[in-house]
């Protein structure tokens, strides 16, 4: 079955379908029916990472749907991204055949550098000392980038690009990097609405991918008197208009922005509902209307990396 979902180009040439499955938080035994499912569906683009703890799951998953006939390799776009504890350069290889080896597969059609910060290595994935403070590391995102060039020129990946990089960092990056990142993956949504980083990115030919586009109501860090963005009034009104649910009115608004989207589900009848978008699209001056939601509502501030030179969120406008 061909999947209705468009696809957008990337600087080298590849494509990027602009909708996909995201797999943050979605725990071991629950993440590999979600796959399942959202294969069935006709989602062709899972977005994965090591941190997330369960890419074995989702490789059993993807092994099943495509014994089964349902997908060829060729046919799904999976991400996957390094983590922190991986930057130093020698790790960089060990951290991209290890997401492989979990998934059971040869390649992956893009590699992204997970945050800009690195924690200390040879250890546990979440580095705590004994007080609760993470153990922060000194390496260099440029020179992780350049060990990140390499796995991609042994065809370990298709792509590659980075996760949570500000303006600067992208500089920086673009400045040394003799392969140019692909993408930036970074938390999107009406509340942060990522406009200034947006056409950044687009004036250097990076696609940009919106993490958490429904606002991440089951964050863990989540507090009962957060403002919850899919019970905006503004937004159910929206809903009411276009006759769609408040998660597909946030959907359309990323695609309809040029933004790869990656919502998260396990559910399979809110997997089916967020596919369930691309029967209509919103008028430019509802775009411009969500656009003004924008608070500088971030909730993924990686608050464990404070005090890290290369913090993205500390220092930098966007």
């Amino acid at each position: 079955m061909a999947s209705k979902v468009p696809k957008i180009k990337l600087n080298n040439g590849r494509e990027i379908p602009i909708f996909g499955l995201g797999t943050w938080k979605s725990k071991p035994g629950e993440v590999e029916k979600a796959v399942k499912d959202a294969i069935d569906v006709g989602y062709r683009h899972i977005d994965c990472a090591f941190a997330y703890g369960n890419e074995k799951e989702v490789g059993a998953a993807l092994k099943a749907k495509i014994s089964e006939g349902v997908i060829k390799r060729e046919d799904i776009f999976i991400t996957s991204k390094l983590w922190n504890t991986y930057h130093r350069p020698d790790l960089v290889e060990k951290g991209i055949r290890t997401t492989l080896s979990d998934l059971g597969l040869d390649y992956l059609d893009l590699y992204l550098i997970h945050w800009p910060v690195a924690y200390k290595e040879d250890g546990e994935t979440f580095p705590f000392d004994a007080n609760g403070k993470m153990q922060l590391s000194n390496v260099d995102y440029v020179d992780t980038w350049k060990a990140m060039e390499e796995v991609y020129k042994k065809g370990l990946t298709k792509s590659i690009g980075v996760s949570n990089f500000n303006k600067r960092q992208l500089e920086r990056l673009l400045s040394i990097a003799t392969i140019k990142p692909v993408v930036n993956q970074v938390e999107c949504h009406p509340y942060l609405n990522q406009r200034k980083l947006i056409d950044f990115c687009r004036s250097k030919g990076i696609v940009v991918t919106g993490y958490s586009p429904l606002g991440s109501p089951d964050r863990p860090w989540a507090k009962p008197d957060d403002p919850q963005l899919m019970e905006d009034p503004k937004l159910k009104q929206l809903a009411t208009k276009y006759k769609k649910t408040p998660a597909q009115i946030l959907l359309r608004y990323q695609i309809d922005r040029g933004v790869v989207t990656i919502p998260k589900s396990v559910t399979k009848s809110r997997i089916q509902e967020n596919f369930d978008i691309f029967d209509f699209s919103l008028s430019k001056e509802d775009i411009a209307y969500l656009d003004t939601f924008d608070c500088n509502g971030r909730l993924c501030p990686l608050t464990a990396g404070l005090g890290h030179p290369h913090h993205p969120f500390e220092n930098d406008e966007y």
